[in-house]
């Protein structure tokens, strides 16, 4: 594995110009994590690529190293991993697929500079892709396109780049073709290196060939009979006819390069590597409250998109993730939380790879390093080296999901609001507490929080719960400009009020109607769905 506390930049390069901070995003299934996989392998970051149904006892995929994660095959925590290749720096955060999390992807799209998008070939776009091509786009986050399973059925290539077009209104540049497809694949032929190659697993050098362009016959040989001169065919009208590459139109977000391939047989991988390197945009300009802040400014600054507790079972740990956004974090440094003014010691800023952690002695822009620490810091929170200023873009949604939760041994009520406040900190629930006094109420996104939540709490802290419908169903987030408005209606309806993490006041209603029945009858104040973490930092 890459030793993680020497990537450094060489020569007269500047560090941050070397980092390529990515997330990968698509709908459950299309093989995100298996591709993860292989670009950690390809990177010479692991030895072994695990797969992710994996039998009992034999190794597991690096991201997903969560129990519930191995049982069930799928993501559902954001997994951090560091890698170098090719002379430049890999920041890889693998995103939960399943929507039940999408919170957590939302904050880890926060955090990158560009996106890849994986499309399964037999199914093309899908609703969790949408979803997330939307956050990406709200972000200008650049994206690369791998259409992936192409060894198995798929359905027409251009089907599928007409799809992406008009579903995404996005312009697509193939830079690689499918040579055959479904039992039929034999490999991919780089449009534009004129080059056929097959598995590239290994030394890739052995598995390339130069080819004489589409008409070559090699291409007679490969394929059955008859196929050559359709794929001709189709490899003309894909150069011809559709958008050649734009490296500026690909960096703000209206083109995506499309790459096809099979990662769980190595096949499309490395030139998707390649292609992260020679086009994704190095770390940009991040948005605070009062300006920009650049990248190759001097001067430290970073923000934290995720907390993590309990990585390491032996000890009760807790990591915030902070993306770098400019300078140089060095460790032992100080820095400025910026929510409550205090400086704050990075003695061991940490690199990851999953769960596995080294010493980042120094970090650079578009670095996601992790910070350990003991509730200090919240998500969203901002540290800089004295700058009053606060990174826009990781807000809170109001949840879809309310249940209060039960305990199975009262005695341990201490034990349960500490562990739940960790939760909640962490971002795998919401926490509501009722001012009547009531038990603690937990919102979600989906119910596969639920059973998350449900399973840490026994394995982690050893607190067996289980979950009680709840009489509301939505929680919104009030507020006024009219303190005494607010003061008057936060009074008036005690047993529909909570707080939340930070103390702010919560309405909670058992449906819309009896939400905007009350809310016709608050003049001045505001009810909100989202809420702007510069809200919670400066109440």
């Amino acid at each position: 594995m890459t030793d993680l506390s020497t990537l450094q930049a060489p020569g007269t390069q500047a560090p941050h110009a070397r980092r390529r901070t990515f997330a990968i995003i698509s709908h459950p299934d299309a093989g995100k994590t298996t591709l993860t996989e292989k670009l950690l392998y390809f990177g010479g970051a692991i030895q072994l690529a695990g797969e992710v149904r994996a039998k009992q006892g034999r190794r597991q995929t690096s991201s997903d190293w969560m129990k519930i994660e191995r049982q069930r095959g799928i993501s559902v925590v954001t997994s951090v991993m560091t890698f170098e290749y090719g002379g430049h720096v890999f920041n890889l955060l693998d995103t939960p697929g399943h929507e039940d999390f999408s919170e957590d992807t939302y904050r880890t799209l926060t955090a990158v500079d560009s996106a890849v998008m994986v499309i399964d070939a037999a199914k093309g776009i899908e609703d969790r892709t949408r979803k997330l091509f939307e956050v990406c786009r709200l972000r200008d986050i650049p994206i690369v396109t791998f259409i992936n399973k192409v060894d198995r059925e798929t359905r027409d290539p251009f089907d599928l780049i007409n799809e992406i077009e008009t579903t995404l209104a996005l312009d697509v540049a193939p830079m690689t073709w499918p040579v055959g497809r479904g039992r039929d694949f034999a490999g991919t032929y780089d449009l534009k290196a004129n080059t056929f190659r097959r598995n590239q697993k290994g030394d890739e050098t052995a598995q390339d060939r130069r080819v004489n362009g589409w008409d070559d016959p090699f291409f007679d040989e490969t394929l059955p009979d008859g196929a050559a001169e359709t794929w001709r065919e189709e490899v003309f009208l894909a150069s011809e006819g559709l958008k050649p590459f734009d490296l500026q139109a690909f960096r703000e977000g209206h083109l995506t390069p499309l790459y096809w391939g099979a990662a769980l047989r190595d096949y499309g991988v490395r030139d998707l590597i390649d292609a992260l390197g020679a086009y994704a945009p190095s770390p940009r300009a991040q948005v605070a409250d009062k300006r920009a802040v650049e990248a190759g400014e001097p001067k430290m600054t970073g923000f934290v998109f995720k907390i993590q507790a309990n990585m390491d079972p032996n000890h009760r740990d807790r990591i915030a993730f902070m993306r770098v956004c400019s300078g140089k974090l060095t460790r032992g440094m100080k820095a400025k939380l910026v929510r409550t003014g205090k400086p704050m010691p990075l003695n061991a800023p940490q690199f990851f790879f999953a769960r596995d952690r080294s010493i980042a002695e120094e970090a650079y822009a578009g670095d996601i390093v992790g910070l350990p620490n003991h509730g200090t810091l919240r998500i969203g929170d901002t540290l800089t080296e004295g700058e009053e200023i606060v990174f826009k873009g990781v807000p809170s949604f109001a949840p879809e999901i309310l249940r209060r939760v039960k305990l199975k041994d009262a005695m341990k009520a201490k034990k349960l609001r500490e562990a739940l406040q960790q939760m909640a900190e962490e971002g795998v629930v919401q926490l509501f507490l009722p001012h009547d006094g009531a038990p603690a109420i937990v919102g979600v996104v989906g119910s596969l929080q639920l059973d998350v939540l449900k399973e840490r709490m026994e394995v982690e802290y050893s607190l067996p719960i289980d979950f009680e419908p709840c009489q509301f169903s939505i929680a919104r987030w009030v507020s006024s400009d009219d303190k005494a408005a607010l003061a008057k209606f936060v009074g008036a309806k005690p047993s529909a009020m909570a707080d939340d993490l930070d103390g702010d006041p919560v309405f909670m209603a058992s449906s819309q109607f009896t939400l905007k029945y009350d809310a016709e009858r608050a003049p001045g104040v505001t009810f909100s769905d989202v809420k702007d973490y510069q809200k919670a930092a400066k109440g």
